[in-house]
């Protein structure tokens, strides 16, 4: 199914109620020109949202656009205040494809790594060391403008980005996490009512989960870039598009919650 942007940036602007929202930039592909939205809600402590790196991935937004009020409502009872990037690539999410009208990748590309003198990449291997890091400056249009709105602002006590799986078949779901596993656990016990869970299984060339479906990777994308700033809780959580959206939502809004948890907790 495809999505007109222009529908989802009118319903993204009706936010104006629950908190700013923001155009921290924008976009041109084929000619035509795309804003990019952060809605901001105050708050004692803060959790960052990304979502939308992958056209063909569009629960994520749809989650954001249709729950946002319920999400709020929540954040705002626990003192947490959200910076909310719900639709980070709109010309991949009109075309549904994974990546824009360009043919770049937005996703990843937030930092490098120095694995040795001189030699840098934007991946590590399971285990492999390195000397140092440092945030990237290059990469897609969509990956620079929200990569310098991020950088901003101080880092987070929580930050999620919210995916889907286009290569997995049936409705299942999985995340990529850094931090503590326990504090993850009830979020994937929440989110089996909804969806399988991927357990001790190989999701791609690189990764398998464990036993409750979660990966560790230092893949330079936002997740990562977060973890070396020391946020405590950061997660990239997917589901299969084969999952049904509901079912989608329903996962979406369980790690949403549990991440709105995490960043009340008043250990950092």
């Amino acid at each position: 199914m495809r999505y007109r942007y222009t529908d989802y940036a009118q319903r993204i602007r009706s936010f104006e109620n629950l908190g700013e929202v923001a155009e921290y930039g924008h976009v041109i592909e084929g000619g035509q020109t795309y804003p990019l939205f952060r809605i901001t809600v105050p708050g004692e402590r803060w959790l960052v949202i990304t979502s939308g790196f992958h056209g063909e991935e569009p629960a994520g937004p749809l989650t954001l656009a249709e729950r946002l009020p319920e999400v709020v409502a929540y954040a705002k009872e626990r003192g947490v205040g959200l910076r909310v990037y719900p639709c980070i690539n709109p010309s991949g999410f009109e075309d549904g494809t994974r990546y824009n009208r360009s043919g770049e990748k937005p996703n990843n590309d937030f930092m490098r790594y120095e694995v040795a003198p001189g030699e840098w990449r934007g991946e590590l291997n399971p285990g492999q060391a390195h000397l140092r890091w440092a945030l990237y400056d290059g990469g897609p249009k969509e990956t620079r403008a929200v990569r310098a709105d991020l950088a901003r602002w101080p880092a987070p006590n929580a930050a999620l980005d919210i995916h889907q799986d286009n290569y997995l078949g049936g409705a299942a779901t999985y995340a990529y996490v850094f931090g503590d596993k326990a504090a993850y656990l009830p979020l994937v016990e929440a989110a089996s009512k909804h969806a399988t869970v991927i357990r001790n299984q190989k999701v791609d060339e690189n990764n398998f989960t464990d036993d409750a479906g979660l990966i560790w990777y230092h893949d330079g994308s936002v997740t990562d870039w977060y973890m070396r700033q020391g946020v405590p809780y950061t997660a990239a959580l997917e589901t299969t598009t084969p999952t049904s959206l509901e079912a989608c939502n329903q996962v979406n809004l369980a790690w949403i919650r549990g991440f709105i948890d995490l960043a009340a907790r008043k250990e950092r």
